[in-house]
């Protein structure tokens, strides 16, 4: 089977690396899915998880939002945050996702809007994160 270089970067560093037969991202347009020789592109990537599939082994990164490049021979994402699935803390990121709702119930309470969709976007990647490390797709 053919593959196609994956390179997951963030401005932290690299956090992916490899040759991949499948390639599947949360686009802001919806579900993409790449294979080896894809036209080149350009998309915004929503808060989810990339599947990386290569013979009968998928791994899963969480991303939060970002680029998606591809390129016949390389897709690149560039994302703001990023974490493997066996890298993601799950007890961090539910203590996340606690926080964020709780910033979310006090709505109302004289919080800007500004503050509820930092804490909307907050849950997103917390949930996002804990399904990715329990590869719950």
């Amino acid at each position: 089977m053919k593959t196609v270089q994956v390179s997951v970067v963030t401005p932290d560093g690299p956090v992916y690396d490899a040759d991949i037969e499948l390639v599947s991202a949360k686009a802001q347009s919806g579900e993409l899915g790449i294979l080896p020789g894809h036209i080149p592109m350009v998309a915004p990537l929503a808060i989810g998880a990339v599947r990386l599939k290569k013979g009968n082994n998928t791994e899963l990164v969480a991303v939060s939002g970002g680029f998606l490049e591809v390129r016949p021979d390389k897709v690149t994402i560039l994302a703001q945050a990023a974490e493997r699935a066996e890298d993601i803390d799950v007890a961090r990121a539910e203590a996340a996702k606690k926080r964020a709702e709780e910033r979310l119930q006090r709505k109302g309470q004289g919080q800007e809007d500004i503050d509820f969709k930092r804490a909307e976007l907050a849950l997103q990647r917390a949930i996002n994160r804990i399904n990715v490390a329990k590869k719950n797709f």
